[in-house]
């Protein structure tokens, strides 16, 4: 039998080993022109098949000659990564900016990667933002601080400016305006140099600071290991801790999970998703920041803040969704009713380009074969739940979430003066968010245009679509999620009533200059 074991072992080594080779050949290699015009045309084809709003921004007659023209200049044979070039820029034509295509990696055995994980790419510890139309080094994970606030000038023998035009074209906004292009490219700097030049082992950067000019190489090296207890002399013996202390001990990790769970603590960056706190001598002003709504025990955070705001008989509410990407619907629901007095319906229903949305999301072609079987033995009641929640309206279908009932105020809901910071990195359920504070007059809003746009958004759940020949995938929103609000021009953001721009001399300072104005406000109001 412990040899029946080891023999599927090993093929299945083998095989995996043989999987990785055959998908590393196949995107290195030179793709014929039919095969990628096969590409574009199957990609083309799933957004028309799956995205509701597909012409929302760009008319049919524009796109299919985007498409079409794409198809004519590929003339001789390309790699996956030079596909992907060459296609990302006219697939960000939609104007959606949940729609994406991902380039291709190189792949690695379980061998490697276990090596792999053993080094780390010292270039992945900075942190960028894009600010006065330049990248700065915003942190380097407590490294090297002497490049903080440093300038990139180059990247190998590319100047920045060359890479950030080319990177804006690879990624879209809500519709027609530009600040999420601005905060994107420093946020996800890494993320789309990776995407454009692959796994690498090395890099040389050119940083400016003052009138300094220096390089610096990054490298792969060894991630540093815990010391071990038998050769480290200055190894402090642990303190024998009595009943008492070990109980105090549980108690406290115990607290410290709930509290991890509660504000979303994100580990890489040992910062909290969500957080609260009172500004100022007094408990007159609230401050919540929101870096998205994702993770953790919202329900929780929200009841107990809000709470706290009442008894404390706060005047003064400020919100930031300043960097905040979006998340769950049905927890900026649920923030909302603590922001409203009325009986409110947050997003209408959703239009749809089937009556089974969720049971395309579950079986796309990137979805594992485990999920595919499992989805397969649910199907009947997957497919009857979509059905009853599917209607066709005026030649169009409809998904009706829970969210577009009508709905109560909570009894604890804020009834002084909201101040919102946003800026283009507030995208999908911040903007959503923001369209409902926004419309029904119930906030000032103080920084620069939401990325995501008013109108709403194609989101909800998505289809992750392979395509067969250069093994690029494409992200489909499925579902178009909005307010019942609408502004006029449709493809804008949330704009603010006090537009401010931060500059890299505030970030030097470290002045938040959007916050300093609302209190200023504040303190002639009080």
């Amino acid at each position: 039998m412990k040899k029946i074991f080891l023999l599927i072992f090993v093929l299945v080594g083998l095989t995996s080993c043989n999987s990785v080779k055959r998908y590393n050949e196949q995107i290195t290699s030179l793709h014929t022109i039919d095969d990628l015009h096969n590409d574009v045309d199957r990609l083309y084809n799933q957004l028309k098949k799956h995205h509701p709003k597909l012409y929302q921004y760009t008319p049919k007659e524009v796109l299919d000659f985007k498409f079409d023209s794409l198809k004519k200049s590929i003339n001789t044979p390309i790699n996956s990564r030079e596909f992907y070039k060459i296609l990302a820029p006219v697939v960000t034509n939609v104007r959606q900016g949940h729609v994406s295509v991902s380039s291709v990696s190189k792949g690695f055995t379980k061998k490697e990667r276990k090596q792999l994980t053993k080094k780390k790419f010292q270039f992945y510890d900075l942190d960028f933002e894009y600010l006065q139309n330049k990248l700065w080094v915003t942190n380097t994970r407590g490294k090297d601080s002497t490049m903080l606030w440093s300038e990139v000038v180059n990247i190998e023998d590319e100047p920045i400016s060359m890479l950030v035009n080319i990177y804006k074209k690879r990624f879209a906004s809500d519709g027609y305006n530009k600040t999420l292009h601005n905060r994107a490219i420093g946020r996800a700097f890494r993320s789309l140099y990776y995407k454009d030049k692959g796994f690498l082992d090395s890099l040389h950067i050119t940083f400016k600071k003052k009138d300094s000019i220096f390089i610096k190489t990054f490298k792969r090296v060894p991630k540093k290991e815990k010391a071990n207890e038998k050769d480290s002399l200055k190894q402090i013996k642990p303190k024998k801790l009595t009943k008492v202390e070990k109980k105090e001990n549980r108690i406290a990790r115990k607290k410290k999970r709930k509290d991890n769970k509660k504000y979303g603590y994100i580990g890489e960056k040992r910062e909290y998703t969500r957080n609260f706190n009172f500004i100022g001598k007094d408990s007159t002003v609230a401050f919540m920041k929101i870096r998205s709504f994702t993770n953790g025990n919202y329900k929780k955070f929200y009841k107990e803040s809000f709470k706290k705001i009442d008894s404390e008989k706060t005047k003064h509410f400020i919100l930031d969704l300043r960097d905040n990407g979006g998340g769950r619907i049905s927890e900026i629901n649920y923030l909302y009713a603590y922001l409203t007095n009325k009986n409110y319906q947050f997003i209408t229903e959703s239009e749809v380009n089937s009556r089974v949305p969720f049971l395309k999301f579950l079986m796309s072609n990137t979805t594992p074969n485990s999920l595919k079987f499992l989805s397969g033995l649910l199907s009947p009641i997957i497919v009857t739940q979509n059905l009853l929640k599917t209607k066709k309206r005026d030649g169009k279908l409809y998904y009706k979430f829970k969210y577009s009932n009508i709905q109560e105020p909570n009894p604890l809901n804020f009834k002084g003066n909201i101040y919102v910071l946003i800026n283009g990195a507030s995208f999908s359920a911040s903007s959503i968010i923001s369209t409902h504070l926004k419309a029904n007059k119930r906030a000032v809003f103080v920084g620069e245009e939401t990325g995501g746009a008013f109108n709403g958004c194609v989101s909800g759940i998505y289809k992750i679509y392979k395509l067969p020949i250069s093994k690029l995938k494409i992200r489909i929103g499925l579902m178009q999620i909005e307010a019942p609000q609408k502004q006029t021009p449709d493809g804008y953001g949330v704009k603010p009533d006090i537009k401010i721009i931060p500059t890299i001399e505030d970030r030097i300072l470290k002045r938040d200059a959007e916050l300093e104005w609302v209190l200023q406000d504040i303190a002639k109001k009080e």
